[in-house]
């Protein structure tokens, strides 16, 4: 999932939680954002009491304030894609993750997102994909938009690992997607268009399959 996404899971699989729940608790008062209890979290994900213990420390390693703001993050992010431009992406992802519109990801923000990408249904990734390409958060996507996260996309993988993804690839790619996706022609795709077109094609599902390696 890259970045901080791709760091956080490495550490979930190759460590296992050293300390008990009292010992995250403590710590947990030491970092300027305390975030909710891991009872509670571990409800609202689909993540174990011992995986978000290991994400906790990770997150706080790499955010020791207990919060992410738009810069650590970019800069975090920009480490795993050194042959391109990762700002214009990493900054539509933080936008994605930060779900209360307040300039910083909380460890809760986090860990909900990188539930719903790792362990969510179809649906509920194809759901927080249309969240990430509706830019402007008005429930649907048009042709700028999603013209616009595709070219960010292009521009972090850079010339390097996909010399031939330049020059009008990107709007060919979206014109392709938008006349399978834009049922009634409207131009713009709901949620609704944009969950049924991604279901019904396999191939646009091997693409969107491409889009979440990188988010």
């Amino acid at each position: 999932m890259g970045a901080v996404v791709g760091t956080l899971t490495m550490q979930t699989k190759q460590r296992q939680p050293s300390r008990d729940k009292v010992d995250d608790e403590l710590e947990m008062t030491m970092v300027c954002h305390r975030p909710e209890g891991l009872e509670q979290l571990e409800a609202q994900t689909n993540f174990s009491k011992q995986e978000l213990q290991v994400l906790y420390r990770g997150f706080k390693n790499e955010c020791p304030s207990g919060v992410v703001n738009e810069e650590t993050f970019k800069h975090i992010y920009a480490q795993f894609f050194p042959h391109g431009d990762a700002s214009t992406y990493a900054h539509y992802l933080f936008r994605a993750f930060d779900t209360t519109n307040n300039g910083s990801i909380k460890f809760e923000e986090f860990v909900m997102g990188l539930s719903t990408l790792l362990r969510g249904s179809v649906r509920d990734k194809l759901e927080w994909t249309f969240h990430l390409y509706d830019i402007n958060r008005d429930g649907f996507i048009s042709k700028e938009e999603m013209t616009e996260i595709v070219r960010a996309i292009y521009d972090m993988m850079g010339k390097y690992t996909y010399p031939a993804l330049k020059g009008d690839v990107p709007k060919q790619h979206v014109d392709a997607f938008f006349h399978k996706m834009d049922k009634n022609k409207d131009g713009v795709v709901t949620l609704e268009e944009f969950i049924l077109a991604c279901q019904e094609d396999e191939m646009m599902m091997r693409s969107m399959q491409l889009f979440e390696n990188v988010m």
